[in-house]
């Protein structure tokens, strides 16, 4: 994930790797991808794939003809537009496994049961509800305590390695291109509070001080909590403030889309 993350104008949120599936939260950066230049575009590609003849002759600065140039111009348009499409980013990782699995159990055939399922998050407090979500799986699942032993999880790594790049680090609320929109402590304080909660088993309790993140974003905590139990379980193709769920409806076609009243109550309209 963090080497394709790397290649890809897609940035990594969290993720946690399960031992028989895995979570990942992802930013689409198209403005990324539109900078680059077409010999970064190739560049960048040919890390994964080795690329046709001409593209290898291109990059090393060899003569071409114009129909090689017009295919070279072609290849970047097609590269480029997969760099930063999310099936593609998923077809390269989950293939990779795939073969690794196989090599491993020393066979071969069909690895994953499906394909992958995807949600967009349209606003702060789904992101944040949603990378709470995938960071505490490990704990859900009883394979650990706390935050910081959970293995294979973008928390542990954060905590651990605080100057890491590999994850989109915390903007401290800046603005949401710039990278998360929140402070890593507070970040930290919502998760740890969180994982508390729907430790039903233990004798957690609800930190008397509201974490800040609430009163910044408005949020509902029981919601986030009652969210975080139950997202698995909840068919919903995306989540925020419901104007824009209904400009998501309608720039894919659709006249409706469910999770209104989860959308009302977990990312109420700010004013």
């Amino acid at each position: 994930m963090k080497w394709l993350s790397s290649i890809f104008a897609i940035d990594l949120c969290a993720y946690a790797v399960m031992n028989n599936h895995y979570h990942v939260v992802l930013r689409i950066d198209l403005d990324k991808a539109k900078k680059w230049s077409d010999r970064e575009v190739a560049e960048r590609w040919t890390k994964m794939f080795s690329g046709p003849m001409h593209i290898r002759r291109w990059l090393d600065d060899r003569a071409l003809g114009e129909s090689e140039i017009a295919m070279v111009e072609e290849n970047i348009s097609t590269w480029r537009s997969r760099l930063y499409d999310l099936s593609w980013y998923m077809r390269c990782l989950n293939e990779a496994i795939a073969r690794m699995a196989n090599q491993e159990d020393k066979c071969t055939g069909r690895f994953w049961e499906g394909r992958f399922k995807s949600q967009a998050l349209l606003d702060e407090r789904a992101l944040l509800s949603c990378m709470a979500y995938v960071d505490l799986n490990p704990i859900r699942a009883a394979i650990a305590k706390t935050p910081e032993e959970s293995d294979y999880t973008s928390i542990q790594q954060r905590i651990r390695y605080p100057a890491n790049d590999d994850l989109l680090h915390f903007s401290d609320g800046v603005d949401w291109n710039e990278g998360l929109p929140y402070g890593a402590r507070d970040y930290l304080e919502f998760v740890d509070w969180a994982g508390r909660a729907i430790q039903n088993d233990k004798k957690g309790h609800i930190p008397l001080d509201t974490p800040r993140i609430f009163h910044r974003l408005v949020m509902d905590k029981r919601v986030v909590v009652d969210y975080v139990l139950r997202k698995q379980d909840l068919p919903i193709r995306a989540m925020g403030p419901w104007s824009r769920l209904q400009i998501m409806a309608k720039s894919v076609g659709m006249k409706f889309m469910h999770g209104k009243s989860l959308s009302e109550q977990l990312c109420p309209e700010l004013r």
